[in-house]
Order: structure tokens, then C-alpha cells, then sequence
């Protein structure tokens, strides 16, 4: 994407080496998403060069994402791109449809050839909140605050998020967590699996590297390889799962013999 489309889609991306970081940059608006913005993570997401290793998902000026951009839900808008009213108002085969495409850049964020991180600080509401669960680890600084909207708001969580949750926290907490639509601290929020690692404010860009650097040590395909391995486990009897070891690591014998020859 040309810097013209990502300043229109509310994003920033850089490559370093490894590590590709995205940065929903809207800071103006607490990075509230958009439609815009999710077309945009699925251009970024699909350009991603083999090298990358981890993409790193944060938001600017010191806060993750407040969630979805509220003026979406405005009538007096409903003629603007993305105008969540004038969704409203298709069949419900095209709502449906629509949905899909937004919720492609989530579902994205799982894919085995990297891994995702979620560097959250202050919010992480409603769509920032399944935004960082479609990641797969989370480092949250300690006044992140973790929050699913969207019942409040008379709608269901739809980016994706859901799943996640249920995985990270079992069926009643997650329950209780959307239905509530409460605030859960950072200090809570590690205790429950939902994040990896609490940090102070001032140390996140520390441990992100730290991080990063330790998800880029090992063998690439060794550990892309690992990653589909513990995705794909809890679908898997036992037998189905060894199996799925065995074969993964003839690829991984060969690898190493050619390396060494």
C-alpha cells in the first residue's frame, strides 16, 4: 500500500528484519476501526513477504483501539462509506456477506507462516478487544483495560472474537465478560490467559522486542510448523494428533539433514 492509501485507511506498517508492525493510527478517535481500515490490514496481511516472522499489531498515541468507530451507527451518516445503517437496511444474505469481508483481516492473524502479537495499552474495546484476541499472544501494559461492547450497544460481538475468548477462558467467563460488558483490568486479564505478559507502561516497547526477538531465534519452518500443530489440536483425537506430529516432522528431518550436509 502506498502511504497516501494507509494514511486513508487509518494504519501505519513497517518491516524490520523479521517483524512486520502495524499500527492502527488514528489516534484522534482512540483508533476506533472502520471498514477502511479493516480492507486495509487484509492488503497489508496479504502482501506479507516470506521473511516475516511476526507481525506486531499496536495502536498510536498511547492507547490499542476504543473499538468501532460509534459514527458507522449514526443515521444523519448513513450515506458515508462503511455506514453501518445502511447495512442495516440490505438482505440479509448481502448483511451476511458484508460481515464476512470485515471480519477477513481477524481471521487472517492466525495464519501458521507468522506469528501475531497484540501490544495493547489503555483500550482495548469492543472490536480492539477481538482485534487483540485474533492475535495469538498478547503483551498488555498495566493500565490496559480489555472490554467486549458490543452488547451494550445492542449488537453481538462479529470480528471474530468469540471463539478466542471461549478458548482462552472457558464458556461461563466469557459469558459473563460479553454479557456484562465489563471492564476487565490487565492484572485480571493475565490471570485468566487472556494476556501473556503485564508490563509497566514505560517498559511495553522493551518487552515487545524482547518478545519479538525470542519468537525469531528459533528455526522458521520449526516453528510455523508448531504453530498449525497447536491449532489444529483441540479438533484432533489423540491418534489424529500424533499422526499429525509424524507427518509434520519429515519435514522437519529433511530440513535438518540438508542443512547439515
Amino acid at each position: 500500500m502506498s502511504p497516501d492509501e494507509l494514511t486513508a485507511a487509518g494504519l501505519q506498517y513497517a518491516v524490520e528484519g523479521a517483524v512486520a508492525t502495524i499500527t492502527l493510527n488514528r489516534p484522534d478517535v482512540r483508533n476506533a476501526q472502520h471498514p477502511a481500515m479493516w480492507a486495509g490490514l487484509v492488503r497489508i496481511l496479504e502482501g506479507l513477504g516470506e521473511e516475516v516472522r511476526v507481525v506486531v499489531v499496536r495502536g498510536a498515541g498511547g492507547t490499542f483501539s476504543a473499538g468501532l468507530d460509534l459514527g458507522l451507527l449514526d443515521p444523519g451518516r448513513a450515506g458515508e462509506a462503511g455506514s453501518l445503517v445502511t447495512t442495516a437496511r440490505k438482505a440479509d444474505a448481502e448483511i451476511i456477506d458484508e460481515i464476512g469481508t470485515y471480519q477477513l483481516p481477524f481471521a487472517m492473524l492466525a495464519d501458521p507462516r507468522f506469528v501475531s502479537v497484540a501490544v495493547v495499552e489503555q483500550h482495548a474495546i469492543g472490536a480492539g478487544f477481538q482485534l487483540a484476541l485474533s492475535c495469538d499472544l498478547r503483551i498488555a501494559a498495566e493500565d490496559a483495560r480489555f472490554c467486549m461492547k458490543e452488547p451494550a450497544l445492542g449488537l453481538v460481538p462479529d470480528l471474530a472474537g468469540t471463539k478466542p475468548l471461549v478458548e482462552a477462558v472457558g464458556y461461563a467467563r466469557a459469558l459473563e465478560i460479553c454479557a456484562t460488558a465489563r471492564m476487565v483490568p490487565a492484572a485480571e486479564a493475565l490471570s485468566l490467559g487472556l494476556v501473556q505478559q503485564v508490563v509497566p507502561a514505560g517498559e511495553l516497547d522493551q518487552a515487545t522486542v524482547t518478545l519479538t526477538d525470542a519468537l525469531t531465534a528459533n528455526f522458521a519452518g520449526a516453528v510455523r510448523a508448531t504453530k498449525a500443530l497447536l491449532q489444529e489440536a483441540p479438533r484432533r483425537t489423540l491418534d489424529e494428533q500424533r499422526l499429525a506430529e509424524r507427518t509434520a516432522q519429515v519435514g522437519r528431518f529433511r530440513e535438518l539433514v540438508e542443512l547439515m550436509g
